[in-house]
């Protein structure tokens, strides 16, 4: 079957501030996001791509640009399954203020028990993202044969329960995941399983070198920044 390419999109005006995005609109790529999606085309360029499927967030579309600028021959869809987790009253709040409440400790340690009040839970989340991958997948298998790719532009937390689901991983253990911004995490999908052949890769290294901030112990709910 085909060839899953996931694009987290690039670094965000909500990542840099510290602000839970979700589907609030207009927040767009930063100076740094808008960087990593012009460098997004060169090093996807060995790869022939059947299709692109984006969230139909600004983020995500501003991530893809350049990429079909330089491909404009690649069909772009569109699909709200692969969006960002509706946080519901959480959308728009500093990641700061949201670590005192107390379902933040829910969606850290038992994720598949959080429901965001006002939007949708955890595991609902995932059941749309792995729908609307395993439809993809029949699509573009049955388009373009088994041996074809293809890239989805989406979200930390899509990503991550996508990874987690590829891996036969509780949602519970998915926080342990970590994908940076314009990061490219790669699936095969086969007949009787998925192999995960890449996860989180930026092109580089420098997101392992030392931080002058640690990052924390707990997951980074929406994604985060990445390195700087």
């Amino acid at each position: 079957m085909a060839t899953l390419i996931l694009v987290r999109h690039g670094r965000s005006t909500a990542n840099t501030s510290g602000v839970l995005a979700g589907w609030t609109p207009g927040v767009g790529l930063d100076e740094r996001g808008a960087e990593q999606a012009a460098a997004l085309p060169a090093r996807l360029a060995a790869v022939p791509l059947a299709a692109a499927v984006s969230s139909p967030l600004q983020r995500c579309r501003e991530t893809l640009q350049p990429l079909l600028d330089a491909r404009p021959g690649l069909p772009l869809h569109t699909d709200e399954r692969i969006g960002e987790c509706h946080y519901g009253d959480w959308s728009g709040r500093k990641l700061a203020e949201l670590s005192d409440e107390p379902l933040m400790e829910v969606v850290q340690q038992h994720p598949s028990a959080a429901a965001f009040p006002g939007g949708e839970s955890m595991r609902a989340m995932q059941a749309r993202a792995v729908e609307a991958v395993r439809d993809w997948n029949a699509r573009v298998d049955a388009e373009h044969g088994p041996e074809a790719a293809y890239l989805v532009c989406s979200h930390g937390d899509i990503i991550k329960s996508l990874v987690a689901d590829a891996l036969g991983m509780h949602l519970d253990l998915f926080q342990r995941i970590h994908v940076d911004p314009c990061s490219v995490t790669a699936i095969r999908y086969t007949r009787l399983r998925p192999f995960l052949v890449r996860l989180g890769d930026t092109g580089d290294l420098a997101g392992l070198a030392p931080r002058e901030t640690p990052p924390a112990d707990d997951a980074e709910v929406g994604g985060g920044a990445g390195a700087p």
